[in-house]
């Protein structure tokens, strides 16, 4: 009888069971696994316990009792920040009925574990392997307690993974660690989120039932237990769906033994009895600026936003509240600017004011449109060509460093540069051969600048800019630099941080916004003052330029920006838009100004230019509106401190005073010896006369 023969698969099987079992016997791999196990097993435990020990936990009470306060460089509250907060209570001031019904519906052994459920975590894990096999790099639930809840809500982000839930796992104990049960209850309860950007069960109670949180029934309660897993099925915005989850809710309390199931059906049957009292303080009331410190304190301090808008900071600034209240309100006056494009698009704009002794930023605003949390901030974040505002930094400062003089005078010719025949031109097109540097700058002449920079050296005028803190690249490197041609543009912020070396005396300072960050517990994790001027010019360097800027303002491109009553530097720019066969067309207008006290940067413009959407070359309208309206406002909350200089060309008017004199002086002292010499000939002649006739008469015997 013949034998079956072993199916070859299961001889392979058998074949390498066998050889496997030599090798483990041989090299101990049993062991090994297990080693690395118990090895991958410590390194991740010990992670998890450093990042629940590092979490903060023990400021988590501080944190959500407090809202994050901005103060003005006053130390003047100026606005709240929050964003996971409504109004904090304590557990006295919220009804037991909401703390049933939440532990019925989300935990209900919350008073029998600490901080996590065996069960909850195995479903999790099963679901993770299940969703790992099928290709989803997720988690689909997990049981979380309560106490996990609170820790995902204050400390880690709402994507579902399972690192995420080994973290939650362990700072939910580590609050446990730390705090009662009730503790632990009321700071979910005042964190938990309700819809309709509410949080907590106070601002919660207002906003569907109009009570507070300790006058809450049952029924109510029961519904707002019931929007935690799902937040937009609240009472407002659809009842039918909160009335069902509220039922399911009561009947789950009966289970917990925390109503009476008799009373059920009674609660089920009563109506919703919706109604809203709930207020929002307008306590974001300075946007632009609020966002610029949230910006700086995660960039600079490395602070999430997570924990800026929760964790109950004081953040102390340079805010100047007057000066933030007046920008916000010419933006807000179409008067002050050119008209929207015919399709309705406005013309965009973007102010920014600093301390030029310090750097601090008093004022700030970013756009002209809605208000949007973070949005974009035009005075930080565009990247703008800064037009003739370039001149002073890239050619009249460096040029005075190297021996001109603000009455020097350079050729006003058109001319040609280099091998591509860079030629610039004049607005006008009028070239008057020489100009003395003064009326350049206050004119805003292209042909002179340009000429200025080739005598220097282009790479003199790129050295100063880069000490001026503006953004160039080598390809920067070269004439078009005079006339503010760069690779990637500069915004307001920086054009003005710049200029703060013209009114400090040759010293340049850092815009910023923060001076000082206290946490919840009282502790000052951020101090400062401020970077360390440094000194980009000499002081005679500055004053000549300041003398220079003021022509501008006085009789150059910006009289009709000059702020009535008040002197004040600085420089007017354009930059053309390429894109328009208008020959008037501008892209960009720039102006910015100072005083010792404050230097404003003011831009307009389109988003986005082209022929449809751009500015008319203007006089007298819109950023010169702008920018007059914004001083003669500010201007008088200043020191009002007046420069030590006059205008350039009253200097010059003085000193061609002083040599008329001088002249004049000269000449009459010169006439007066001439007469006297002509006096001393003419009565030696005439003594010489006498004596010849009295000997011819000796002679003749008269």
């Amino acid at each position: 009888m013949q034998t079956k023969q072993t199916p070859w698969w299961k001889r392979f099987l058998r074949a390498s069971w066998n050889q496997l079992k030599r090798l483990n016997h041989r090299f101990l791999l049993t062991h090994w696994l297990i080693i690395i196990v118990l090895l991958i097993t410590l390194v991740s435990v010990t992670y998890l316990t450093v990042v629940a020990k590092t979490a903060h936990v023990r400021d988590l009470e501080s944190n959500l009792s407090r809202s994050t306060v901005i103060y003005d460089q006053n130390g003047t509250q100026a606005g709240k920040l929050y964003a996971q907060k409504g109004t904090y209570v304590k557990a006295d001031k919220i009804s037991p009925d909401i703390a049933n019904a939440i532990i019925s519906t989300e935990d209900r052994n919350f008073y029998h574990e600490h901080g996590f459920s065996v069960k909850g975590y195995g479903r999790a894990l099963l679901l993770a392997i299940t969703n790992k096999l099928t290709g989803k790099n997720q988690i689909s639930g997990g049981g979380s307690t309560i106490s996990q809840q609170l820790a995902k809500n204050t400390f880690l982000s709402q994507q579902q993974t399972l690192s995420r839930k080994f973290k939650e796992l362990f700072i939910s104990i580590e609050i446990e660690n730390i705090y009662s049960k009730q503790q632990i209850l009321t700071m979910y309860m005042n964190n938990a989120y309700f819809g309709n950007g509410v949080y907590g069960v106070q601002d919660a109670s207002r906003k569907y039932f109009g009570m507070d949180a300790d006058e809450l029934p049952v029924q109510d309660a029961a519904v707002l237990a019931g929007m935690l897993q799902n937040p937009s099925n609240n009472p407002i915005d659809h009842p039918e769906a909160a009335k069902e989850r509220r039922n399911v809710v009561l009947q789950l309390m009966a289970d917990n033994k925390k109503i009476p199931q008799s009373k059920v059906k009674y609660y089920q049957s009563l109506p919703l009895g919706t109604k809203d009292t709930f207020t929002v303080g307008n306590n974001y009331k300075y946007p632009y600026y609020f966002d610029a410190v949230i910006n700086e304190a995660i960039n600079k301090y490395g602070l999430s936003e997570k924990a800026i808008m929760n964790n109950g900071y004081k953040i102390y600034t340079n805010l100047n509240q007057q000066q933030q209240q007046s920008f916000q309100t010419d933006f807000k006056n179409p008067n002050l600017f050119p008209q929207d494009a015919a399709d309705g698009t406005k013309v965009q704009a973007a102010s920014v004011a600093l301390d030029p002794k310090s750097g601090g930023v008093q004022a700030v605003v970013g756009g002209r449109n809605k208000d949007v949390f973070r949005g974009f901030n035009r005075a930080t974040d565009i990247k703008r060509q800064p037009g003739s505002t370039m001149k002073p930094l890239a050619v009249y400062a460096p040029a005075l460093e190297n021996g001109f003089k603000y009455d020097s005078e350079l050729v006003n010719k058109k001319l040609s540069y280099g091998k591509n025949h860079y030629t610039p031109k004049n607005i006008n097109d009028v070239y008057t051969g020489k100009v003395p540097m003064y009326q350049a700058l206050a004119q805003s002449l292209n042909a002179p600048a340009v000429w200025t920079l080739d005598q220097i050296g282009v790479n003199k005028g790129y050295e100063a800019v880069q000490k001026f803190n503006l953004p160039v690249t080598k390809k920067d490197d070269n004439l078009a630099l005079a006339l503010g041609g760069l690779s990637t543009g500069v915004s307001p912020q920086q054009l003005a941080g710049a200029y703060t070396a013209f009114a400090n005396q040759g010293k340049l300072t850092k815009p910023f916004y923060i001076t000082k960050i206290v946490d919840s517990t009282g502790k000052t994790i951020v101090q400062n003052e401020g970077a360390t001027p440094s000194q980009v010019m000499s002081k005679d360097t500055a004053r000549q330029m300041t003398s220079m800027m003021l022509g501008v303002f006085d009789y150059g491109t910006g009289t009709t920006a000059k702020p009535a009553g008040y002197q004040v530097a600085g420089k007017t720019g354009s930059t053309e838009a390429d894109s328009s066969t208008d020959a008037d067309a501008t892209r960009d207008k720039w102006i910015v100004g100072y005083t010792p006290d404050v230097v404003v940067a003011t831009w307009e413009g389109f988003d986005s230019t082209n022929a449809e959407h751009h500015l008319e070359n203007l006089s007298g309208t819109g950023v010169n509106s702008l920018f007059k309206h914004q001083m003669e406002q500010i201007l008088p909350d200043t020191a009002q401190t007046q420069f030590k200089v006059q205008d350039s060309a009253t200097m010059v008017a003085a000193k061609r005073s002083r040599t008329n004199k001088i002249t004049a002086t000269n000449s009459s002292e010169w006439m007066q010896k001439a007469e006297e010499l002509n006096q001393k000939l003419l009565n030696r002649g005439s003594n010489l006369t006498d004596k010849a006739i009295e000997k011819a008469r000796s002679l003749l015997g008269f």
